[in-house]
C-alpha cells in the first residue's frame, strides 16, 4: 500500500529499481489474454526489452519483433516451434532465434519473464539454434571459487549468441567480491530472498519481485541478507564488439 507517495522505486540515468507497487500493466499487439509489465525498453535507454507477462488461462503471446527468451515463473506454457510442442513449467526456459515462427499459449493462469533483443549477426558465423531447458537441471558453478555464490548459465556461450541469461543464488550473507563496472548492461529480476544492491552511488534494499536495470558502466554490487538464499535472473549483452562491428 502506498503512503503519501512513498516507494522504493527509483529511476536514474544509469539504473532503475522497479518495485511491484509501481507496476503498470499494458497490452501488446498480437497477444491475447496477456498483460505485460514492461520493465526495460529503448524509451529509457536500454538496448533490449524485458517484461513480465501475466497470462490468463488460454492467453497467448504475439509474434516476436526480435529474438526472444522466456523463463516461466508460475503456471504452465505450451511452446510450439520447429514443429514440436514443449511444456514449460516453472523454472523452464526457451530461447527463440529472431525470425523463427513460434506460438506460446498458457495452460492456466501463468507468469513468465520475457527478454527480447534485436539480433547482432557476425558475418561467417552459423545461426543460433532454439534452446529449451529447465534451470534446476543446469549444473551450478561457484562464482570465482565462492561456493556460497552459484551461477547457472541458461544460454549457450558461443559466437552465434549475442546475449547471456543466468541465475545467481547467494547463501545468506554471501556477496559479490567486488564492485563491478563494465560495458555490458543488465536486466535483473529478483526471484527469491533479498538483500542490498548498490547501483551507481545509491544503495537499495531489494526483495523478490523487484526488477533492476543497469546501464553500461553503472557501478554495481549485491549482498544477500536474511535467513534464506537470495536468487535472481540476470541478462547481459555478450560477445559483440562495442562498435557493433
Amino acid at each position: 500500500m502506498q503512503h503519501l507517495g512513498a516507494t522504493r522505486s527509483s529511476f536514474k540515468s544509469d539504473h532503475l529499481l522497479h518495485t511491484p507497487d509501481t507496476f503498470v500493466r499494458s497490452p501488446l499487439p498480437g497477444a491475447t489474454g496477456v498483460d505485460f509489465i514492461i520493465h526495460a525498453a529503448p524509451q529509457m535507454g536500454a538496448r533490449f526489452t524485458q517484461m513480465t507477462a501475466e497470462f490468463a488461462a488460454g492467453g497467448s503471446l504475439g509474434p516476436a519483433p526480435a529474438q526472444r527468451f522466456i523463463y516461466v515463473l508460475d503456471g504452465e506454457l505450451y511452446l510450439t516451434a520447429d514443429g514440436k510442442t514443449h511444456l514449460l513449467a516453472p523454472g523452464s526456459y526457451a530461447y527463440l532465434p529472431q525470425g523463427l515462427h513460434h506460438t506460446v499459449k498458457a495452460g492456466g493462469v501463468s507468469r513468465a519473464a520475457i527478454i527480447e533483443k534485436p539480433y547482432e549477426q557476425i558475418e561467417g558465423t552459423v545461426a543460433p539454434e532454439v534452446v529449451i531447458g529447465h534451470e534446476p537441471k543446469v549444473p551450478p558453478v561457484a562464482l570465482m571459487g565462492d561456493e556460497a555464490l552459484r551461477v547457472r548459465c541458461l544460454m549457450p556461450d558461443g559466437p552465434p549468441y549475442d546475449f547471456a541469461v543466468n541465475t545467481m543464488t547467494y547463501d545468506p550473507g554471501a556477496a559479490l567480491s567486488m564492485v563491478e563496472v563494465h560495458v555490458m548492461e543488465h536486466g535483473l529480476l529478483m526471484l527469491e530472498g533479498g538483500g542490498i544492491y548498490r547501483l551507481g552511488d545509491s544503495w537499495y534494499p531489494v526483495e523478490a519481485g523487484d526488477f533492476i536495470w543497469m546501464s553500461a558502466y553503472c557501478p554495481q554490487w549485491f549482498g544477500a541478507l536474511g535467513k534464506k538464499p537470495a536468487k535472481y535472473l540476470i541478462y547481459k549483452d555478450w560477445r559483440r564488439h562495442p562498435l557493433g562491428a
